[in-house]
């Protein structure tokens, strides 16, 4: 049965736990990470954790694990209270995580890499026959064979993971955590995966299963926790809990909400029936985003539309050249382009505005009138400098135009707000006279006020005939700014919404729909 747990007063009950937390809370500096959560894993059960960006996963692995000391709640391992120090102290109390990322040494062996400050010695000399039988019996577990005297850097990634988890187990680990385990393997690497987990299972150890795909989820786990915001949502068996629900769950909307919310859209005049500005066929990188088809017309807004690892940014990083598709093809105005860097795009006027802007998108420490006329110096070269007049008479115009609150024009970009940075980097490639934006989360950590501003300019862009990729976590968002709507899950194309049938309710019906060839796999 689910548990909710709006006010944190209900108890995860399960039978009898190899992992059971109760009440486990941390803070950092004006952000309560985790408010009371509970989690329990069973022997014998693969069990998936998921929410998306800052609903608290990373935290509570942390936590658990010893990287981060808690502020109250309890654990226990067997029945037994554990608090780890330190990662190690965990590992020795037989609970193991494998990161999203291989955390091993890649230029030495598989054998060194499974017992690496495990070594057996005698006499003071490593005894390099035993950690080679050692390895081999790590691996056979996972009944993986393969040559453990050679670098680890020489197979591939899937391999590599598989090290990784036969080194975490190498320990008689008693829960198995993995930490996004399938985000650098294709589908075919991912399977082998979950054969070596059912196996696992079946010999009754327990995993917990951090992951962002849903199909996954419901190919291989028998139950799920979700969290939001940093707090319980509830434990569902995986055979009770519908997609759609999950869905709900996890973006913290109740379909009989989700009508009401659709109807205060705004309603967009017509697209304009000319040539595409942008037109992508089959676009894909493997191990990034599988093949898809989209369209950008003048005067449209296409909003993208997906969960958290549903491949939104993987888009937009093909779309404006950082990454180079390995199929598909891609045209401008209707002639065949292709962009083989952000320099490329750039000549090809399209601009983007990335997810993390202060990371990626503002230079903190150069001033408003600067970070305005990057892009533009940039594609003019080092020997065309436009004019320190010149850059103030721009700055001047897109500081007005924006509305963007400054006390002057040289002042460091990174004393502005967040509504007022992200306007910032708008005006950086208005300046360029783009043509397609592609504006990834433009509203994210901006108060309300600063959303409907940017909100506003979009439709500017717009209305003055530009094409804009619309990419947000926000649905209501999506649904009052875009003509069309692509759906996205898993890294995959799953549907498209234009017009009128564009709702909340329809855009977590299609991510949640089931797949017909996941099912037949």
């Amino acid at each position: 049965m689910p548990v909710p747990c709006p006010n944190q007063s209900a108890r995860v009950v399960v039978g009898n736990p190899v992992l059971s937390i109760r009440g486990l809370s941390r803070r950092f500096p004006g952000v309560q990470a985790l408010d009371r959560v509970d989690l329990a894993v069973e022997r014998g059960e693969i069990h998936a954790l998921m929410g998306e960006n800052g609903a608290g996963k990373s935290t509570l692995i942390k936590t658990l694990t010893g990287v981060f000391p808690r502020d109250a709640g309890e654990a226990a391992l067997d029945g037994v209270p554990v608090n780890p120090k330190s990662p190690r102290a965990a590992e020795r109390l037989g609970i193991s995580t494998v990161y999203q990322e291989v955390n091993l040494i890649p230029d030495l062996s598989v054998a060194e890499n499974i017992c690496l400050g495990r070594q057996p010695v005698f006499l003071g000399a490593i005894r390099w026959g035993a950690i080679a039988r050692r390895a081999r019996q790590a691996l056979s577990r996972l009944d993986l064979k393969v040559d453990v005297s050679r670098q680890l850097s020489s197979y591939p990634i899937a391999i590599q993971q598989l090290v990784a988890i036969a080194r975490a187990l190498d320990i008689s680990a008693k829960l198995l955590i993995l930490d996004e385990p399938t985000s650098s393997l294709d589908d075919g690497e991912a399977e082998e995966l979950f054969k070596i987990l059912r196996k696992l299972r079946g010999d009754g150890l327990g995993i917990l299963f951090v992951t962002h795909f849903l199909e996954q989820v419901y190919k291989l786990c028998d139950s799920v926790t979700i969290l939001r915001n940093g707090r319980l949502v509830g434990r569902f068996p995986i055979k009770e809990l519908p997609r759609v629900k999950l869905v709900a769950h996890m973006m913290g909307k109740e379909l009989q909400e989700v009508e009401a919310l659709a109807q205060k859209r705004v309603h967009a005049a017509p697209v304009r029936e000319e040539t595409a500005l942008l037109k992508a066929t089959g676009l894909g990188r493997k191990g990034s985003i599988h093949p898809l088809d989209l369209e950008i017309r003048p005067g449209e807004v296409v909003g993208l539309a997906g969960l958290l690892g549903s491949g939104r940014t993987e888009t937009a990083r093909l779309l404006f050249g950082i990454d180079k598709p390995d199929q598909g093809s891609l045209e401008i105005d209707g002639v065949p382009a292709i962009l083989r860097s952000p320099r490329a795009a750039i000549r090809q006027r399209i601009a983007l505005t990335p997810e993390d802007r202060k990371v990626a998108g503002i230079i903190p420490n150069l001033t408003v009138r600067e970070n305005i006329i990057l892009a533009l110096q940039a594609g003019r070269g080092p020997w065309k400098r436009l004019s320190r007049a010149d850059q103030e008479k721009l700055a001047d115009r897109f500081i007005q135009g924006l509305a963007i609150k400054t006390p002057h024009r040289d002042q460091l970009v990174k004393n502005l707000s967040g509504g007022n940075q992200q306007k910032v980097l708008l005006a950086r490639w208005l300046a360029t006279a783009a043509r397609i934006f592609i504006l990834d989360e433009p509203t994210r950590g901006i108060d309300v006020g600063a959303k409907a501003e940017v909100e506003k300019l979009v439709g500017a862009l717009r209305q003055d005939g530009l094409g804009v990729l619309f990419i947000s976590s926000e649905l209501e968002e999506i649904v009052r700014q875009s003509q069309r709507v692509i759906v996205l899950r898993d890294r995959r194309q799953v549907g498209e919404l234009a017009g009128a049938a564009i709702s909340v309710d329809a855009i977590l019906q299609t991510i949640a729909k089931e797949d017909p060839e996941a099912r037949a796999a």
